[in-house]
């Protein structure tokens, strides 16, 4: 070994033990001998396709409650949509930790608008673009937080719907979807959904829509739950099967 590499080894190792003796200690468990910081680099418990649509009286979103571990049908009670406020309703397919993540920054963000008690309270428009800036914060890091969001809300009269990706990419329209079913369900609703539909209207769409994912999503169960948002506020209903049928035969 050249004698200028083996001293460079050594004042490498020497970071890291205290000149008097004692037990070696690491200030930054990412430098040195312990290698590169490392980022989440695949999801584990993962949720699948948030279908969502505007109607006459707000707007009504909708998700299954299965967790996957990889392909493996893990757990099957997880909700993935909460309310954020009074106004609003996020919805959420991917990595379950990261939307517990992203809830707790929402938590905090309501918390301080209440704490300021100035009678204005967070709009959906504005909870969207503030996920929109922390998804491509956390992009520009290297360090993405993998799930893909569905905003919707109810303010001042007005709808609103919008989606945001893991890396910030982001639009709003009369219905969107994560995952599967953004080419499973949306071709349904650009055939049928319109902003004046009646709640019966757009929940039978809704159900057809995760009729069609549960169909042809193997991560996908038959265990549904339907949140709306009106001028009311935000209600989730419990969960619930849909009526499938399966005795389809191909005619020749």
């Amino acid at each position: 070994m050249h004698p200028e590499y083996g001293r460079a080894i050594q004042e490498l190792n020497n970071v890291n033990y205290p000149k008097a003796g004692g037990q070696p200690f690491v200030v930054d468990a990412g430098h040195g001998v312990g290698g590169p910081h490392q980022h989440t680099q695949y999801p584990y418990v993962t949720g699948t396709s948030v279908l969502a649509l505007k109607y006459k009286d707000g707007i009504m979103v909708a998700c299954d409650t299965l967790g996957s571990y990889g392909s493996t049908k893990r757990y099957k009670s997880m909700e993935r949509m909460k309310p954020v406020g009074k106004f609003t309703l996020i919805g959420a397919s991917g990595e379950y930790s990261d939307f517990h993540y992203i809830m707790k920054l929402l938590d905090e963000l309501t918390t301080d608008d209440y704490c300021h008690d100035d009678g204005q309270n967070l709009t959906p428009t504005e909870i969207y673009n503030y996920l929109t800036r922390v998804m491509y914060n956390r992009r520009n890091k290297f360090d993405p937080l993998w799930n893909s969001l569905v905003v919707g809300g109810f303010h001042n009269g007005e709808s609103f719907l919008g989606t945001v990706g893991m890396v910030g990419t982001c639009y709003t329209d009369s219905h969107v979807a994560t995952g599967f079913g953004a080419h499973l369900a949306r071709p349904l609703f650009r055939e049928k959904q319109y902003d004046d539909m009646s709640e019966d209207e757009a929940r039978a769409l809704l159900e057809d829509g995760l009729r069609v994912c549960y169909y042809r999503d193997k991560n996908s169960i038959n265990k549904f739950q339907i949140a709306k948002v009106t001028a009311e506020g935000s209600t989730i209903s419990e969960p619930y099967a849909l009526i499938t049928e399966w005795g389809y035969e191909v005619t020749p």
